[in-house]
């Protein structure tokens, strides 16, 4: 609710017409069943959060709001109280609040219209209370499992053999590159200090995986400082097509007997920018790699073709993840 005239178009979504009924007639308010309320100031959203581990009924966790219907921004807007519930159809926490919104959107009476991130979906913090205890087996499970945030062999055999050495052999035993099991306390009030001293110990993580990540969304290209590349020559070029259009009025004679008209007259260039040639060096790394691309000017977007191409001739020794 709220919204300076950016919500929903209701004609446009009729469950938001319905939701406000029903709320209305929850407080004593009864609309005609002939009367659909036109307003601006509503927009119909969905209401998600992650439940932390180990959260206490009273604790509050960050949720986000995101539009459903046409709502042309969610700045300014205030989230009624929603319950949130679980895949098993419980309610685990209540949220509700003022929306925080990162984006902005302006649009001009001609149809113009100017965006920023993405005014469409905001967050609150602090936004939910949780309402429900999610069963915990830390006091009765005979040992802990312990998973890496990244999959790992070597890492996963390092925190085994540490564990091992500071509380015993035997203590901790590796199942998968993830998964560590540790033998925990039979006193489950020593559990907590258990692993807190498990958290202390010092471990050395395996080099990062060679990994090239591309945000297709922002065009952000983030290379890990393991890439290396076999000798290759890449030729880079850029096309550049422009589509110009202009309308033009044909006006006929006195005694033509015709009607003025307007006719679109379209201009097409094609500009193709001289191509450009680079080497890569056997085991070039991060630094010349950045320097190569920029010579040549390449964009975000070409950047992510040489390194596809790159990888098709087998030249690229990295993971290219696009997300």
């Amino acid at each position: 609710m709220g919204l300076d005239g950016t919500g929903d178009q209701t004609s446009q979504t009729p469950f938001t017409i319905q939701a406000l009924k029903n709320m209305l007639a929850q407080l004593g308010v009864l609309v005609p069943a002939n009367v659909n309320p036109q307003l601006r100031n509503v927009a119909a959203v969905t209401v998600q959060a992650t439940l932390p581990p180990f959260a206490k009924p009273g604790q509050t966790i960050d949720i986000t709001v995101s539009s459903i219907g046409n709502a042309q921004s969610l700045r300014g807007g205030s989230l009624l109280m929603t319950p949130l519930r679980g895949a098993d159809g419980d309610t685990y926490a209540m949220a509700q609040g003022n929306l925080v919104v990162g984006g902005l959107g302006i649009s001009g009476s001609d149809g113009s219209r100017v965006s920023v991130n993405i005014p469409s979906t905001g967050r609150v913090p602090n936004g939910a209370t949780v309402e429900r205890l999610v069963p915990s087996t830390l006091g009765s499970a005979e040992s802990f499992i312990l998973n890496l945030y990244t999959s790992d062999f070597t890492t996963a055999a390092r925190l085994a053999e540490s564990i091992n050495a500071s509380l015993g052999a035997g203590t901790a035993e590796t199942l998968d590159p993830i998964s560590v099991r540790v033998r925990a306390p039979a006193d489950a009030s020593q559990r907590v200090a258990y692993l807190a001293h498990i958290e202390a110990l010092e471990v050395e993580p395996a080099e990062a995986a060679a990994r090239v990540i591309v945000n297709s969304r922002t065009g952000t290209v983030v290379i890990g400082a393991n890439v290396r590349v076999s000798p290759a020559a890449v030729a880079h070029g850029s096309l550049v097509v422009k589509i110009t259009e202009t309308a033009l009025v044909s006006q006929p004679n006195a005694l033509a007997q015709g009607r003025t008209a307007v006719v679109g007259q379209s201009d097409i260039s094609v500009d193709q920018g001289n191509a450009r040639m680079f080497v890569f060096q056997p085991g070039t790394s991060l630094n010349s790699i950045v320097e190569a691309v920029n010579q040549v000017g390449a964009a975000p977007g070409d950047l992510v073709a040489i390194l596809e191409a790159l990888r098709e001739a087998g030249a690229l020794h990295a993971q290219l993840i696009v997300i």
